[in-house]
């Protein structure tokens, strides 16, 4: 292992890793989601500056508290978001592009769809993001389960973010209405877009009632 001279300005996803104790992938997928910034080589390396690391660093210890609460304002009730997803790399992904989007949101994850239903049922989250493809009870399973269980009291906003293209989802039976899609690799500005718009008018609702 090369060892990281304090003067070095760039640094390669495998040196960021180290540095962060965490996988390379775990890396490239903060690149990918433009949590970490980074250039390509001529080589088609990736480079990334080691300010940007140390930004990345000290949002996360800003930013992340305890019991999953990624941002808190005072006292106020947070907007829940369950993640469920059985890669952790993708857990860590999601949570660090909160981070970077200063949600101020609680955010609780499953890593299968039966686990999935029992946080939903403990927590009543505003958003459920879930993959489709799981271990054990999928994607596919729980949000069958949710369309025909589910009383919303309130109304909730269903995720689904999958590496299956709309005609696989489509030969295994499709996804209940209303439920919206994003193709892996995630667009997450697109993403981000959605969660908003959705909290933004989810709170004009309820000030509404009061």
């Amino acid at each position: 292992m090369r060892k990281i001279s304090a003067n070095d300005d760039v640094m390669t996803t495998r040196e960021v890793g180290e540095t962060l104790g965490v996988a390379v992938r775990t890396v490239q997928l903060w690149v990918e989601a433009g949590v970490l910034p980074a250039w390509r080589t001529a080589g088609g390396h990736r480079r990334i500056a080691r300010s940007a690391v140390d930004k990345l660093v000290s949002e996360r210890k800003q930013n992340l508290a305890p019991a999953g609460v990624v941002a808190s304002q005072e006292n106020a009730p947070l907007p829940k978001i369950l993640l469920v997803e059985d890669d952790a790399n993708m857990r860590r992904l999601f949570r660090d592009v909160l981070v970077a989007w200063k949600f101020q949101v609680e955010l609780t994850t499953a890593d299968n769809g039966f686990e999935g239903l029992l946080r939903i049922g403990e927590i009543e989250p505003d958003i459920v993001i879930t993959d489709l493809l799981m271990p054990g009870m999928d994607g596919f399973a729980m949000l069958r389960a949710l369309s025909t269980q589910e009383n919303q009291r309130v109304e909730r906003l269903l995720v689904v973010v999958s590496s299956l293209d709309p005609d696989e989802i489509a030969q295994r039976g499709g996804l209940p209405s209303g439920v919206a899609y994003f193709q892996k690799p995630v667009h997450y500005g697109k993403l981000e877009i959605l969660l908003r718009e959705f909290l933004a008018t989810k709170s004009e609702q309820l000030a509404e009632l009061h």
